[in-house]
């Protein structure tokens, strides 16, 4: 879950699974997580409902984890400094 100011610079995260409270400065997030944004569509029984959640990287792992089909993971070569 996601607050703003109302200048829209971006003021708190909060993990939707555990509601912890992520680090923000200066509008950036400063530890690991994953922002959700997802239009259902027809074949769905949500058709026409845009869901946004975020996880800390703890929920996200312990929720990859029970995959049955792990997720495909590519190493990025290029990082920005």
């Amino acid at each position: 879950m996601r607050k703003y100011t109302r200048n829209g610079q971006l003021e708190a995260v909060v993990c939707n699974c555990c509601g912890k409270k992520l680090v923000v400065e200066s509008g950036i997030v400063r530890e690991g997580v994953i922002m959700i944004d997802h239009t259902w569509d027809f074949f769905s029984e949500k058709d026409g409902e845009i869901h946004h959640f975020d996880l800390c990287e703890a929920c996200y792992d312990d929720w990859i984890n029970q995959f049955r089909i792990e997720a495909d993971v590519e190493e990025q070569t290029e990082l920005l400094s």
